[in-house]
């Protein structure tokens, strides 16, 4: 169980509740550092900070033997040099500690050509946010190579989980659920990378408690549920207590949105990542993880998507 002090840096963030409730869990000492306490997390000490300032970090992180760096900023914040920028304010807090830290990393380095992404799979990014990744995982490789502090780095894909909002699966998939409507992001036919938010969770719970055996870098890739678009349709459908009906995303009405709203706009240019089966695989973290390590699909959806229906939000 429980080895040593956690902190999470973006306590409010998706990655950041869920790894947090599975360090909890695990037995850890946890402390959350973020601008307000939006929502307390039962054994989780909240510490108020800015993650723009190297001395509130610092604080934050003092007696802690892993920091998981769950940071994000705003989708249509992240160009001009401002996501490097804040990683930098980061490194330099976790200085020469020889602390360990958790970065979640995702698809987005790899060629949208790619099909299966193994660790050393060439990151070829299709994207300038891709591009963004790429270098952010330089700077942490190069600070863990150069003897600061270990990075341990899980790469994912999208989020699911319970009670949680503002995700692919949130705002577009359920965005209907209330006229009885569910959204299929592309083919019902194409697969799909997920990460269930809780097993994510425990993931990082797993490699920090093995730390002491890995390498100053590590880069692992979470396999989660790697499933076409039609099963995680039928797994929400037999979820339901009513009848929904699929239906295609509406692509031209997010277009229009995004005219407006610099956020979507952004986000519609991962549209790429729904059009082309990305699987990420490794072996490694399977065998660290162990077997029947993952919570079955239709368990997964059922907790993810309960309260849209016990808030009675689907239309008789």
């Amino acid at each position: 169980m429980g080895t040593g002090n956690v902190t999470i840096l973006g306590i409010n963030g998706h990655v950041g509740r869920a790894a947090a409730r599975a360090f909890v869990a695990a037995g850890w000492k946890v402390k959350g550092m973020g601008r307000a306490d939006r929502a307390p997390i039962a054994g989780v000490s909240f510490v108020l900070g800015d993650a723009g300032v190297q001395s509130d970090i610092e604080a934050a992180i003092a007696d802690a033997d892993v920091v998981m760096n769950a940071l994000n900023l705003p989708y249509d914040k992240w160009d001009k040099g401002r996501a490097e920028a804040q990683l930098a304010t980061v490194i330099a807090a976790m200085g020469h500690s020889g602390k360990t830290m958790m970065f979640p990393g995702n698809v987005y380095n790899y060629a949208a050509t790619d099909r299966v992404m193994v660790p050393t799979t060439p990151q070829r990014p299709e994207t300038p946010r891709g591009a963004i990744r790429v270098r952010q995982e330089q700077m942490l490789e190069r600070a863990s190579k150069a003897g600061l502090f270990k990075t341990i780095i899980v790469r994912a894909g999208d989020f699911f989980g319970p009670d949680n909002t503002g995700d692919w699966f949130d705002q577009a998939m359920m965005m209907d659920v209330a006229k009885g409507k569910i959204h299929n992001m592309d083919a019902l036919d194409l697969a799909h990378t997920w990460a269930y938010l809780p097993d994510l969770g425990r993931a990082f719970v797993k490699l920090a408690e093995t730390r002491q055996t890995l390498a100053p870098f590590e880069n692992f890739h979470f396999a989660g549920h790697f499933v076409t678009n039609g099963a995680v349709m039928a797994a929400i459908q037999t979820a339901s207590p009513r009848k929904l009906k699929v239906t295609p995303v509406p692509w031209m009405v997010l277009q229009l949105m995004g005219i407006a709203m610099p956020v979507i706009r952004e986000v519609l240019k991962m549209r790429y990542l729904w059009q082309n089966p990305m699987q990420l695989s490794d072996p490694r973290l399977d065998t660290i993880l162990g077997p029947n390590f993952a919570t079955p699909l239709n368990d997964a959806v059922a907790a993810s998507v309960g309260h849209y229906f016990a808030k009675d939000m689907i239309a008789a």
